[in-house]
């Protein structure tokens, strides 16, 4: 028979910005494709409830595009603008009553946005730092300085909404090629104002405005995670912080900005992050920040999140990733582990692991992802819906 996996440390109570957690477990943002014109339908605050009921301690939403027309153009995407506001109260009111707490993700495509089309925000040209999705591939245009201030503002409105909606805080994405991830990414951010270039500290500016202007804006109360990753769906070997010297500056511009928390995605967690250390991503964002970081991919399972779009079998690997789980917070690597395929395929994962029932854990499959009305997944295309582990 073998051994249970002691477990305990994951389940200690974690306080942040004046909301205490009851375990460091946190579902992270996945598009479900359960919104209308932006705003959430009944299924997706009976989603998030149902894993709070599993044992989450912290529930992010899927992104949520912000109040500027440039955010998005989907319209199963969710938005938090003012129509959508009493649908999101109902939503975060759901995980409340079960007990939970919950922050929404805001979320701008940037160049990735898809170009065209007939909906209400068609008419918006596609903005980024320099009209680049990736390296080499034009889509849009590079946003002036007064359409940064512009869309800096989105991101405060929309902040000030998630409040007003009653959640508990915010994560500001800047992970996965999207907008903010294309500021901090060399490759797509070839500005020379003093918000892009070969700096990293002019590259986290408008990033660190966002979150300086939101914590401005919402008060010390108000729970601020920022997510980033060094992986872009377009390429897996990229690099926003070359270095850990490099990684200092941009964590602490975001610290220093007002931020409680980061969030720091990788597509497998048991990964070194640099030669010459164990480290992973989340552990050198704790280690040169000093804030508290959220490690996260590929939690439970064999396979990244971009092979499940390949068609690669998945494997479960409860108990291994588990005793490594354990291993790397107990030496004080990270704060919070963030399980996504495994929560969407079991939501009752973190309380079977709890008690040791690792055989009874349902192992993700491709086919998990198509429970909205279209095959959204978690990741789709480049261009489509955020990605978690």
């Amino acid at each position: 028979m073998t051994a249970l996996i002691d477990t305990s440390p994951l389940f200690a109570p974690a306080t942040l910005a004046g909301v205490t957690l009851p375990n460091r477990f946190v579902l992270p943002g996945m598009q479900r494709g359960w919104c209308r014109d932006g705003a959430p339908d009944d299924r997706l605050g009976a989603y998030y409830r149902r894993r709070v009921e599993g044992g989450v301690g912290l529930v992010i939403s899927e992104s949520v595009a912000v109040d500027h027309p440039s955010a998005t153009q989907n319209e199963l995407f969710a938005r938090l603008i003012p129509a959508t506001l009493d649908a999101w109260k109902a939503c975060v009111g759901t995980v409340k009553d079960a007990g939970g707490t919950m922050i929404l993700q805001l979320w701008h495509e940037g160049a990735i946005r898809k170009e065209g089309g007939q909906g209400p925000w068609s008419a918006h040209p596609t903005l980024s730092p320099s009209g680049l999705a990736y390296r080499e591939r034009i889509n849009g245009r590079a946003a002036t300085t007064d359409e940064l201030a512009h869309i800096r503002d989105a991101f405060i409105r929309s902040a000030r909404l998630a409040r007003a909606a009653g959640a508990d805080g915010v994560e500001v994405h800047g992970a996965h090629g999207y907008l903010l991830d294309q500021f901090l990414w060399p490759v797509t951010n070839r500005r020379d104002d003093g918000y892009g270039g070969d700096d990293i500290a002019a590259r986290v500016r408008l990033p660190a405005e966002i979150v300086a202007g939101i914590r401005d804006a919402c008060g010390p109360d108000f729970l601020i995670s920022f997510r980033f990753s060094q992986w872009k769906e377009a390429d897996f070997a990229a690099k926003v912080a070359a270095t850990p010297d490099e990684l200092a500056i941009m964590t602490n511009a975001i610290r220093h900005a007002g931020a409680d928390l980061l969030h720091a995605s990788t597509r497998r967690f048991w990964e070194p992050e640099w030669p010459g250390s164990d480290l992973n991503l989340a552990g050198w964002t704790r280690k040169v920040s000093g804030l508290p970081a959220i490690t996260v991919g590929s939690i439970g399972l064999s396979a990244d999140v971009m092979a499940t779009f390949m068609g690669e079998t998945i494997d479960g690997r409860v108990e291994q990733s588990l005793r490594e789980l354990v291993d790397r917070f107990n030496r004080d690597e990270f704060d919070f582990v963030a399980v996504g395929r495994s929560l969407i395929s079991d939501p009752d994962w973190i309380r079977k692991i709890r008690a040791g029932h690792y055989g009874e854990v349902r192992i993700f499959s491709r086919g998990d992802l198509k429970l909205g009305d279209g095959d959204l997944g978690i990741a789709g295309e480049a261009h489509a819906a955020p990605v978690a582990g």
